[in-house]
């Protein structure tokens, strides 16, 4: 049986288990890479203390984590389109390989709308990969042309 939760401090472990599982395989690393402390403590620092909310997909017969997804929140300056200047990203939307295609990665993400709705944003951004458009495209975000930006190194 699966199920669904908001993640809390005390899902921590569980949360960057499967954050991690899903790093490794966006960015081809081995199963057993391992992760710098500070990009551990840093991550681990941002789901305790950060700006989001983060849904965790658990199969209840393993009671192992096979799912994420985080919406985190930015608040900018109230405009005319953006009235409570609340806005968000979505990010890390993963499910394990034998999970998918079942509608995990779908119930996390419409969870997240929701709660955004709940906290009045007004838009939800994502950097898509092309595997993962369909879904996003029926639950509603359009794409548009890429921002510029400048990265500060």
């Amino acid at each position: 049986m699966l199920q669904y939760k908001i993640a809390t401090s005390e899902d921590i472990a569980e949360l960057m288990q499967i954050r991690l599982e899903m790093l490794r395989e966006v960015n081809f690393l081995p199963p057993d890479y391992i992760f710098s402390e500070d990009f551990c403590s840093y991550s681990c620092n941002y789901f305790l203390n950060g700006q989001h909310t983060t849904v965790l997909a658990i199969d209840g017969k393993i009671n192992e984590p096979i799912g994420c997804a985080t919406l985190c929140y930015m608040e900018f300056i109230p405009t005319f389109s953006h009235p409570t200047g609340k806005r968000s990203h979505l990010m890390n939307v993963y499910t394990a390989p034998d999970y998918r295609g079942q509608g995990i990665a779908r119930r996390m993400v419409e969870m997240l709308i929701e709660e955004a709705r709940r906290r009045g944003v007004t838009e939800i951004s994502l950097d898509a990969t092309t595997s993962g458009r369909p879904l996003y495209r029926k639950l509603g975000f359009q794409d548009s042309e890429e921002c510029m930006v400048l990265v500060l190194a």
